[in-house]
């Protein structure tokens, strides 16, 4: 999580749906902005919200009258990847029926917020041929917004992980010309090794010997801003590879199994082991003063499904300059 000096967005208001652990919420109220409404059906993802925010979310979207909704200037939404039925008739508002997308657009039909602010799986841009973002930004459109989509990966801004999303912004058009453009990347000078915990019983539980580690012939230990695989343990599958922690993270994944599951194995002091919750966070952008599960396997899980609030922070930076240019 960057530190921010100013507050561009102090005037604004938002919605956080779909919150999740709240990585909007953290990157929108680092600029000043209030949260007036947040929804999120997991209850393990809601205790923690809970916990970090003061607030438990409203549950269950799809039941959620939208008119019961507080009125407010941008409205955040990381819905799931669903499968539009579409069938190439590209209705629109009317083809988003029936996914968790639909949800969001009713609310914004409602409620005519400034701004939405999406984000979702990098594979969402493709989805279908990619007529299931020609969906969304139909139906945004229809809605009266323009639509601003990219795919940006964390690695462009600070974060050694190898993580590709999809984010969209949309603005209402009579807002008048609205100058945005996506943050401009910058190279990358942190490697995993900058966001580990010091060695202490915390992370001791973590180490998994039973298994040699099978290493590349021509292994490398030399800072790189590439995943630097060093070898394998057991039969190598996804979470039995094992890379130095002087290269970046593979992405964090919310399943998945193997010794080194969720995380991926890292090389320390000559033995190999997965990253610890807490390691998850701070490659996910989250300060350590954020309170996480204290269930491992919920806190693996939930850091996988989540966003990475640096990235949503520099976005969130480039909406307040496009909202100061229509002015």
């Amino acid at each position: 999580m960057i530190e921010v000096k100013s507050q561009p967005l102090a005037a604004c208001t938002f919605i956080d749906l779909f919150a999740g652990l709240g990585g909007f919420r953290l990157a929108l109220e680092s600029l000043g902005a209030r949260c007036v409404y947040s929804n999120e059906w997991d209850r393990q993802a809601q205790k923690v919200y809970q916990e970090n925010f003061g607030e438990k979310p409203q549950d269950d979207i799809t039941k959620v009258d939208e008119k019961t909704i507080p009125d407010h200037d941008i409205c955040c939404a990381g819905f799931p990847c669903q499968a539009f039925s579409i069938s190439g008739k590209m209705r629109g508002f009317e083809d988003s029926r029936g996914t968790l997308f639909f949800d969001v657009a009713r609310i914004v039909k409602e409620k005519k917020p400034k701004v939405v602010f999406m984000e979702n799986v990098r594979n969402f841009a493709r989805h279908d041929g990619g007529r299931t973002l020609q969906v969304v930004q139909s139906t945004m459109e229809g809605l009266g917004y323009s639509f601003d989509q990219k795919v940006l990966s964390a690695l462009d801004y600070g974060i050694p992980q190898r993580r590709e999303r999809v984010y969209m912004v949309c603005f209402r058009k009579d807002l008048g010309k609205i100058d945005f453009e996506f943050p401009k990347p910058f190279p990358l000078t942190r490697h995993v090794e900058d966001f580990l915990l010091k060695e202490s019983e915390e992370t001791a539980s973590l180490y998994d010997d039973r298994y040699p580690i099978i290493f590349n012939p021509k292994k490398s230990d030399k800072p790189s801003l590439k995943a630097v695989k060093l070898g394998i343990v057991n039969k190598g599958g996804q979470g039995e590879r094992v890379y130095s922690p002087k290269g970046i993270a593979v992405t964090l994944s919310a399943y998945g199994g193997g010794v080194f599951a969720k995380t991926g194995g890292y090389l320390i002091d000559g033995r190999a082991r997965r990253l610890h919750p807490r390691e998850c966070a701070r490659l996910m952008g989250y300060p350590d003063s954020y309170k996480i599960s204290k269930r491992p396997n919920q806190a693996y899980k939930q850091f996988g499904n989540s966003v990475v609030v640096d990235v949503l922070q520099f976005i969130a930076i480039q909406i307040s300059k496009a909202l100061e240019s229509a002015k």
